[in-house]
């Protein structure tokens, strides 16, 4: 039986960057002591959900990546022995920003990063001021534990990458995320086990927590992990507290639900030409 412990964040924005990295050092460190070998922290991890105003102040949390907040947890995957994904504001160069994870494998090797393709622009959520919207594709990194892909939250939306993600090979698909009360509930439990049975692999759903003083933003939590048949993996976390949630996925169940469900040999691409041209 092949399984993987892993782990997801749901963190209280704390008022400052550095004391927000601490918090997250202070939770890798935990999930690592109770088995966890893959964590994935929240969207943005560790900034405020500033996408409420428009406001250029907040360009300034952006780096690059890799860079400082990437080699600071580089060297401490290397030390416990743990995959990281890293949710971080990324500056390519000056005036060109992206919403980023990046990867790092259990030996504290930077893999390399997603860029979030469907940026949003609604009321709380004014990303397309801070982001361009990704252009690295979908790419899947083979890891310590496995073949891992990563969706940043509004791209949770749209299925052609949920997909791309499983022809790509992903076993396990993170999505940290920053979703609002009353806004996204119905469908968080509905769209992300839904990709994880029609793509045939385990899903990470990251929602922080709280409401931060940029806005009514009230984000929800309730993160969990989802496995190959659209059943939870122990209980969603709580929907107004932080909490570390680890959780044990057997990958072997990838190979089951694969053998019985043909999807990739019964997919029709060539039926869908019509609806790729503009």
């Amino acid at each position: 039986m092949t399984t993987v412990r892993a782990a997801l964040t749901q963190v209280r924005w704390t008022g400052d960057k550095e004391s927000m990295i601490d918090a997250h050092e202070t939770y890798l460190r935990d999930a690592a002591g109770q088995g966890a070998r893959l964590v994935c922290f929240q969207e943005l991890f560790y900034g405020p959900y500033f996408c409420q105003v428009q406001d250029a102040a907040y360009y300034a949390y952006a780096e690059s990546v890799p860079g400082p907040t990437v080699e600071r947890f580089s060297a401490l995957a290397a030390e416990l022995g743990t995959v990281v994904v890293l949710p971080v504001y990324e500056e390519e160069q000056p005036g060109v920003l992206y919403n980023t994870a990046a990867v790092i494998d259990a030996d504290g090797r930077y893999l390399g990063k997603y860029r979030k393709t469907h940026i949003p622009h609604v009321r709380g959520f004014w990303e397309k001021f801070y982001f361009r919207p990704g252009n690295l594709g979908y790419p899947v990194f083979d890891t310590a534990v496995g073949r891992v892909g990563v969706y940043i939250c509004y791209d949770r939306h749209f299925p052609e990458g949920w997909r791309a993600l499983g022809l790509n090979g992903a076993e396990i698909v993170l999505n940290p995320s920053a979703t609002s009360r009353g806004l996204s509930n119905y469908l968080w439990r509905l769209e992300q086990p839904a990709a994880a049975v029609a793509n045939e692999y385990y899903v990470g759903a990251i929602n922080r927590v709280g409401i931060e003083d940029l806005g009514d933003d009230d984000f929800y939590g309730t993160s969990y992990f989802v496995d190959p048949e659209g059943a939870f993996v122990g209980d969603p976390a709580d929907d107004h507290d932080e909490e570390l949630v680890v959780r044990d996925l057997d990958l072997d169940l990838l190979r089951v639900v694969r053998d019985r469900w043909q999807f990739y040999r019964d997919r029709r691409p060539d039926a869908y030409d019509d609806l790729t041209r503009p």
